[in-house]
């Protein structure tokens, strides 16, 4: 009996130590906002991406086309989902639909993904990458500005880089 439970604490610190070393790779998500949206019509709540934006969405799947994308992250908007679908797409992947501001950081980090794109909207996108780095480091973004490009690099749990690119 002894030596049964000898085997099960081996077995149950083998598989403690698979679960740390998967918790120590490399994780590096690139957090966007969605391309230029459709403003013709202000009540309008879910509108889609001008011709201007989906030509943004393209650039941004040239841009990022040497990114070994292990998953694509986006709001469940149209706009949203227009600007993930190229990079999505070349990838071969579909896009995984998460609530705005509630990125489900941990179920990346279990999954072993080591290369996630994000997209989000002006005020989420920032508020999610202050989050993940744990500092009120970046503010919304401009209603103009849809070039923006946050780059985090995780260690495990822990940031070991941050970088904002401005792509126009």
């Amino acid at each position: 009996m002894k030596y049964i439970l000898l085997l099960l604490c081996v077995l149950n610190f083998g598989c403690k130590n698979a679960n740390e070393d998967k918790l120590a790779e490399t994780t590096t998500l690139y957090f966007i906002r969605h391309a230029e949206k459709n403003r013709e019509n202000p009540d309008e709540e879910n509108p889609a991406l001008t011709k201007k934006g989906l030509e943004r969405a393209e650039k941004w799947s040239e841009i990022l086309k040497n990114v070994p994308f292990d998953a694509v992250y986006s709001t469940n908007y149209t706009r949203t989902k227009q600007t993930a679908t190229p990079t999505a797409s070349k990838n071969g992947l579909s896009i995984t639909t998460y609530p705005p501001e509630n990125l489900d950081i941990e179920k990346i980090y279990t999954q072993g993904l080591h290369h996630v794109l994000v997209v989000g909207h002006s005020n989420t996108v920032p508020k999610l990458v202050n989050k993940l780095i744990g500092k009120e480091t970046y503010t919304d973004i401009e209603d103009t500005n849809n070039g923006n490009l946050y780059i985090v690099t995780l260690e495990g749990k822990m940031v070991v880089s941050v970088n904002l690119l401005t792509i126009n």
